[in-house]
């Protein structure tokens, strides 16, 4: 879809662009890997476009809902469970979803409104997380990412050639 519009969207002089994602693309849960993998692929995508396109007026918008009041689960298709995972995070994860324990509190109709706001706003946002779960639970994991990072510096800083070996 992003392919075929571009074009229009160059030649018009820019324009907008909203790419559902969710927050799935910025953290990950156990026993979701194939869905996570697709978010971070599409969020990565996005991102790179999004520094090709603004030379031609065009921004992007990645939407990273959380949990909402859909039949998103009821659609969702699950293998039969695998014994060794048992009290794993990967069975916790899958209880939880299947079992009806998570708290389900993004409505779906605000989140469509907000989408349509940022839309209509003059700047819209890179990434937009949409409900208290998705927001909670990217900064937890941007924040560890953060401190995980640091403690790597040193490392990080010593893989570089030297001044003398680059003059």
């Amino acid at each position: 879809m992003i392919r075929t519009v571009l074009p229009h969207l160059r030649a018009q002089g820019g324009g907008r662009v909203l790419q559902v994602s969710g927050e799935g693309g910025q953290i990950a849960y156990p026993g979701f890997s194939r869905y996570h993998a697709t978010k971070w692929g599409i969020e990565g995508f996005v991102e790179a476009l999004s520094k090709e396109m603004a030379p031609f007026g065009i921004s992007f918008t990645m939407v990273e809902p959380g949990p909402a009041r859909t039949n998103f689960v009821g659609g969702v298709v699950q293998p039969e469970p695998i014994e060794a995972y048992d009290g794993t995070p990967t069975h916790d994860t899958r209880d939880a979803a299947l079992g009806g324990d998570w708290v389900i509190t993004g409505d779906p109709v605000r989140m469509v409104d907000a989408m349509i706001a940022t839309a209509d706003a003059p700047e819209m946002p890179l990434r937009l997380a949409l409900g208290a779960t998705s927001h909670t639970a990217i900064r937890e994991a941007l924040m560890a990412r953060i401190i995980a990072l640091d403690a790597q510096r040193e490392i990080a800083l010593s893989t570089d050639c030297t001044p003398e070996e680059l003059a």
